[in-house]
């Protein structure tokens, strides 16, 4: 084992679903290094989602403070001195925010993943190891400190009140529940409203119950209302639920901890679902799912990636750089209500078959 370190500080300020692939990393790190002192900078959204997380000190920092709210880390960090920086976002913000941040060894992304003068705040670099997950490539960053993530473990900080109150929601019946999460951040992320109606009244022909979930945008009513509207099966049915907007970040876990299945873009809530335990049917032609999908089980994904590249880019999948995005105006449109119907039955098989 090598020499454990006293302090190490995470620079990963967002989003949703990369901060739950920082969470094994911290795992590794406790593992190892019970007695180390683990410090996250991290975003207001991602801290409402992993507040509690044990043996973390967690300093918030807010994008729209700007060189104000790195000023304020500094002065909050003065005296103080890490052993090491592991610089996990290659962002422009984030490079400036680590600047602010005394650490002696500064690790960062290798070359070919670094932007926006990643390389002039780092000081050692993890190894360039492309066609891996998003959540390996987090993994790696203990790798430069002698260690190896040998193993994936969450263990998400959910309140009991937050399980109670996600078991209020629906009853303990044998009515399985398809569970809708149908926006990303990324807007061109995004699936046809029309399409979501289409599979859950497949699904509730199957005698699923339907739920939908999410945040308090415009958009996320905006497109509920829309797939409600389209439905066959009436929005008042006992077996569809409208719970977009009603849940805080604490109890999103919960909600989707309880669902057999989740239908999504690539967004937080996947991954959040994945880290769960929950199993994800996810939407991917605009991103890789080999690379950003749930990390746990691909099973159920539809993937359209390799037709995007060529219909968009000219070009199979396999010559694309490895992360690329793809994300024109009608992307998602590849993806298919057959497709989604599919990935469905394929998870009803498997559900028959004990194959879970």
């Amino acid at each position: 084992m090598p020499t454990a370190p006293r302090s190490i500080c995470l620079l990963r300020l967002s989003a949703l679903g990369d901060a739950t692939h920082v969470v094994p990393l911290l795992r590794t790190l406790q593992c190892a290094w019970p007695d180390a002192a683990l410090t996250w900078v991290i975003g207001k959204a991602e801290f409402k989602l992993l507040e509690g997380l044990p043996g973390v000190e967690f300093l918030v920092y807010d994008k729209s403070s700007g060189l104000a709210g790195m000023l304020a880390l500094r002065r909050e960090l003065r005296g103080r001195r890490f052993d090491a920086l592991l610089q996990m976002q290659v962002a422009a913000r984030a490079n400036l925010l680590s600047a602010f941040i005394p650490a002696d060894r500064r690790i960062g992304y290798d070359q070919s993943r670094s932007k926006d003068l990643h390389g002039l705040f780092v000081n050692e670099r993890i190894p360039d190891r492309p066609g891996i997950h998003v959540l390996d490539a987090i993994g790696s960053f203990c790798e430069p400190l002698g260690l190896r993530q040998a193993e994936v473990t969450w263990n998400l900080p959910v309140p009991d009140a937050a399980r109670g109150w996600a078991r209020a929601q629906w009853p303990d019946d044998e009515m399985p529940t398809l569970l809708i999460s149908p926006c990303s951040s990324h807007a061109r992320r995004n699936w046809r409203a029309e399409r979501y109606a289409a599979v859950a009244d497949h699904a509730a022909s199957r005698g699923w119950r339907i739920v939908l979930c999410g945040g308090r945008s415009q958009l996320e009513r905006d497109t509920t209302d829309a797939i409600l509207a389209s439905m066959r099966t009436p929005a008042q049915a006992s077996n569809v639920l409208d719970l977009v907007g009603k849940d805080t970040l604490k109890q999103l876990p919960a909600l989707l901890e309880r669902a057999n299945l989740v239908m999504t873009p690539d967004s937080g809530p996947m991954h959040i679902a994945n880290a769960m335990g929950a199993k994800v049917l996810g939407l991917h032609a605009a991103s890789n799912p080999k690379r950003s999908g749930p990390y746990s089980d691909l099973r159920y994904c539809v993937d359209r990636y390799d037709d995007a590249a060529r219909k968009f880019l000219g070009k199979p999948a396999s010559e694309l750089k490895w992360g690329t995005k793809i994300e024109p105006d009608g992307v998602m449109d590849l993806v298919t209500v057959e497709d989604a119907i599919g990935a469905f039955e394929r998870y009803l098989a498997d559900r028959r078959a004990g194959r879970h």
